[in-house]
């Protein structure tokens, strides 16, 4: 959308983070750093990865990375139950900054999807609320973000099909609870989670 390429275009020489995978009660979080450097007619399919549908989101994943200055970060599930979810996610996005900056890429500023800095990063930031919606290089950032994790999740599902991780990505999801009470957690489930989500269904048998 041209409206959020001159966004970030106003905000100087930019890249755009953005993350998915906080709620899920399985599985990694990921988070994605864009740089943007002209614009392209397929930007105008861009927008939140929440709105889009998962062809949409696979079709521009392509055409994202083939166009567009891409990183990528991911903190694992065992770092998410030892430094919390929050600074899980600060920890993937710093690993999507460092991993953009491998190919030699330069920005003086990174917006940052929500009302939160990244914790810990040392350049210049903005944080920019419902971000995706106003800036193009978030945006392209939250499909990068969200087509990975999936493509992680539909990893898991193959290996512990059982769990029907292709339905739900990991997410608490009815399904998904009723398979935990049976089954009980994996190694790639979030202990921390867990204990909240397996309280409350145990109190609504």
């Amino acid at each position: 959308m041209k409206e959020l390429y001159d966004f970030d275009m106003e905000k100087g020489d930019i890249v755009g983070v953005d993350e998915a995978g906080r709620g899920p009660l399985a599985g990694p979080v990921v988070a994605a750093a864009v740089k943007i450097n002209e614009y392209h007619d397929f930007f105008e399919e861009i927008n939140d990865s929440k709105k889009l549908s998962e062809k949409k989101r696979e079709m521009l994943f392509d055409k994202i990375i083939a166009y567009c200055h891409v990183g990528v970060g991911l903190a694992t599930v065992e770092e998410i139950d030892e430094v919390n979810i929050l600074n899980a996610t600060f920890l993937a996005m710093k690993r999507a900054l460092e991993d953009i900056k491998k190919d030699d890429i330069e920005f003086t500023k990174v917006l940052v999807d929500g009302n939160k800095l990244i914790k810990g990063y040392e350049g210049e930031q903005e944080a920019v609320v419902k971000g995706d919606a106003k800036s193009l290089s978030i945006a392209a950032a939250s499909i990068i973000a969200k087509v990975t994790r999936d493509r992680v999740m539909m990893i898991n599902a193959r290996e512990y099909p059982e769990y029907f991780f292709e339905k739900h990505k990991g997410y608490g999801t009815k399904l998904h609870r009723e398979i935990l009470l049976e089954k009980g957690p994996l190694p790639i489930h979030r202990k921390t989670f867990l204990k909240k989500i397996l309280k409350k269904d145990s109190a609504d048998e």
